[in-house]
């Protein structure tokens, strides 16, 4: 018996090969659509429309391709449509994102951007992380049934700025005036349109093949054509009374991060050092340490809850971003089995070829796009960006690497990595950079404090403080930071918190917590501490001492909200 097929529309903008791995996952073919004389009604059975980034970008490629009829005359025949993200996004009339360009109006709303200071203390935008929904139409009436098996009762992978925000009054117009069933999310004490169904036409703003399990059962449900499916009892979201309900709604993210590079017989390996030292201890000079290979310990992380895994590939590109493709290939191959977001880091820049061919930055990533990652992080070039940017008075040239890519993709898709030092002062005021008294005086006593951002795996140090670093680069379009730091780095000792709540006070993007966690407490205090958004674990994790599982379940046992999932599909 031969497989069914699904075709997806493709306008070429961001990660699909997450969303085809999640569809052969499920046992079906996938083919793709990029032009609209490729749409054959005829031929189609299922039809896909998924969209990354930006809603201009996104829409202006729909309509340049002839999609817009084609897709209207599909929807007229009865066919099952799936929208996901900025293709939910697609059906509702513009967004303040993109002034002047109109969506398909099939949905009689605009899309706004998340207030960023919607709680006490704000919140990060853009929205990222696991949240959860609820189906207004079902709340109330005692039925316990959900559409293609979208649970509330399941935690679903949300990363977006903009979104249909609605009133209640909206929800019941839209719900009873034009037909809609909808699931609705909320951040902070925003609502919003969460998931769409109307006849044909289903299409959610989380990303179900970035989902875990939860999602792999929608999409499964979806293709089957089971539209009405009773409730599940899956684990991946608290109701404890004795766990919290976070402000925002999300869970306490948990990453797991490896440090890849190449050792001495050229074989990709995960490693780990002490303050980036990643060679073994010898008098002769040891190899790499070797903690074990990428692919598999992705996978593993995966099965065991991570909610992102983060790809560093500290040996960057060795002569071509085209031809030295091995991370492509980890990349490629981690995707097929890892159904949550994938970040990698390391040679995302522009870069000449060694036949003289120039690569810009964002075809860099659009090939990492392509192989599967979900966000691209930047380090070095960064760091040249900030400076440049500020030393010219705050004028954007628009060709950054940050720049050019959060244009096409989104600022989600782009994460900077920055790598501070401490240093200690007596006077703040002899200081141009933002300062912190510290809990922790220095040497002689100094009673504060600044961070200085560093290059190059910690060898270069420049004249420019990682709090202005980040307020540069969130400037520029990106989206969130990856926030390490040289003296924690490998030190087992826990985050640094001070340093946390500085560049939060700087940022109104997600921050991720890293350098320094060795055990499970220190999961809970940087969460307890601090208001990063994430927690980023390594070397615990690569040497076997803890699993990510025990973590979560560590932080559960403390308290904290976090996704567990424990179905299968």
């Amino acid at each position: 018996m031969s497989q069914e097929t699904v075709h997806i529309i493709d306008v070429e903008s961001g990660n699909l090969r997450s969303l085809q791995n999640a569809i052969e996952f499920l046992g079906f073919n996938v083919e793709y659509i990029k032009y609209s004389k490729d749409l054959d009604i005829s031929k189609i059975q299922k039809l896909i429309l998924p969209g990354v980034g930006n809603f201009g970008h996104f829409v202006k490629e729909f309509y340049s391709r002839g999609f817009e009829q084609p897709l209207l005359k599909y929807i007229e025949s009865g066919k099952p449509l799936f929208g996901i993200c900025v293709g939910l996004q697609t059906f509702c009339k513009d967004s303040t994102e993109s002034p002047g360009v109109k969506g398909l109006g099939l949905l009689s709303v605009s899309l706004t951007k998340f207030n960023d200071k919607d709680l006490e203390y704000g919140k990060s935008v853009p929205h990222i992380g696991w949240n959860s929904i609820t189906i207004p139409k079902f709340e109330n009436s005692g039925e316990h049934k959900t559409f293609y098996n979208l649970n509330p009762n399941a935690r679903y992978y949300f990363v977006h700025s903009y979104a249909a925000i609605v009133s209640d009054e909206q929800i019941e117009h839209l719900q009873n005036n034009e037909g809609w069933d909808l699931a609705i999310g909320k951040y902070g004490t925003e609502k919003f349109i969460a998931a769409i169904i109307k006849d044909n036409i289903f299409a959610t703003q989380f990303h179900p093949e970035k989902s875990g399990i939860a999602g792999l059962k929608l999409i499964n449900s979806f293709l089957k054509g089971e539209k009405i499916m009773t409730l599940s009892n899956d684990s991946t979201i608290s109701t404890d009374s004795n766990i919290e309900i976070t402000p925002t709604g999300l869970t306490r993210r948990v990453i797991a991060c490896l440090d890849v590079r190449t050792n001495d017989r050229g074989d990709l390996v995960v490693t780990k050092g002490d303050q980036y030292d990643v060679r073994e201890k010898s008098d002769e000079g040891g190899d790499v340490r070797n903690l074990g290979k990428p692919v598999e310990m992705a996978e593993k992380y995966y099965k065991q809850g991570a909610d992102e895994v983060t790809f560093l590939n500290i040996t960057s590109f060795r002569n071509s971003p085209i031809k030295d493709a091995p991370m492509l290939d980890v990349l490629k191959l981690a995707a097929k089995t890892c159904f949550v977001p994938l970040t990698v880091g390391g040679g995302i820049k522009d870069v000449v070829d060694p036949d003289g061919t120039e690569v810009p930055a964002s075809e860099v990533a659009s090939l990492y796009f392509r192989a599967g990652a979900d966000k691209v992080s930047i380090g070095s070039d960064a760091v040249v960006a900030a400076e440049n940017y500020i030393n010219s008075n705050k004028v954007k040239t628009g060709k950054t690497p940050i720049e050019t890519i959060s244009k096409a993709y989104g600022v989600q898709a782009v994460v900077i990595s920055v790598d501070p030092k401490r240093f200690y002062v007596s006077d703040p005021s002899t200081i141009e950079y933002n300062c912190i008294k510290t809990k922790t005086p220095g040497p002689n006593g100094e009673e504060y404090c600044y961070y200085k951002v560093t290059s190059q795996g910690g060898r270069k140090v420049h004249d420019l403080g990682a709090y202005e670093l980040c307020q540069a680069c969130e400037d520029l379009g990106a989206g969130e930071v990856l926030l390490n730091c040289i003296d924690k780095d490998g030190s087992n000792s826990g985050y640094d918190f001070e340093l946390i709540d500085q560049v939060k006070s700087a940022v109104s993007i997600p921050v991720i917590a890293s350098s320094g966690a060795g055990k499970p407490e220190h999961f809970e205090d940087v969460f307890k501490n601090t208001k990063a958004d994430a927690a980023l674990g390594a070397g615990m994790f690569h040497r076997g001492e803890y699993t990510v599982k025990e973590v979560k379940e560590y932080m559960r046992s403390k308290g904290l909200q976090v996704r567990i999932d424990n179905e299968t599909v």
